[in-house]
């Protein structure tokens, strides 16, 4: 295989392949809590540190214990609960120290580890065939793909207070609306940068 440049994967994890906007994982969240730019963020650094960390981890997990014991055939379920632990984590750290952030979160905090997005990176590491340094990077930069496209989101969400839009369009429909157009701008922009 052929070695990527890390500045081509940190442009695929944020922009070109980004998990909500292009390959359309983790959208439970993505519509639920970009009602107000707090919330985005609260969930953004969440994710970020979730994606990142378990990109780190299930490397290491798959490349120096399952790889060496044939055990390959283990890596989703590793996967899965190397997520779940540090969702975890995440979740007693913000109820701990942001209880306000932790209340406006809701149920979409412990969503995290059942997110498609947060398998989806460990599980496109593993079939990239990415060494320690491009999992990282590449971890992260879909986890800032993830949060430039919350605090879009949420930012027009809450700038559409400010105009008349019918009741019958208002909520759901308009969120799936501004989320077209800002896929439909994704895949027009960055799908024609060469890199």
């Amino acid at each position: 295989m052929v070695e990527k440049a890390l500045f081509t994967i940190l442009m695929e994890g944020v922009f070109i392949k980004n998990f909500l906007l292009i390959q359309f994982l983790g959208l439970c969240s993505f519509v639920g809590v970009t009602k107000d730019v707090k919330s985005a963020t609260g969930m953004s650094g969440a994710v970020i540190f979730v994606m990142a960390m378990s990109s780190t981890a299930s490397y290491l997990l798959y490349t120096y214990v399952l790889i060496p014991m044939n055990m390959e055939f283990l890596g989703l379920i590793s996967f899965i609960v190397v997520i779940a632990a540090l969702v975890q984590l995440v979740e007693f750290v913000v109820r701990k120290n942001i209880p306000a952030l932790y209340r406006s979160l809701g149920i979409y905090l412990p969503l995290i580890s059942t997110n498609c997005a947060v398998l989806g990176v460990v599980l496109l590491n593993v079939l990239y065939e990415y060494n320690f340094i491009q999992s990282v990077v590449y971890g992260t930069a879909s986890g800032l793909g993830y949060m430039v496209v919350m605090l879009m989101m949420s930012a027009i969400r809450e700038r559409s207070l400010l105009v008349h839009i019918p009741s019958f369009i208002r909520g759901l429909p308009q969120a799936f609306f501004i989320a077209t157009m800002l896929s439909l701008a994704f895949v027009n922009y960055f799908w024609v940068i060469p890199l």
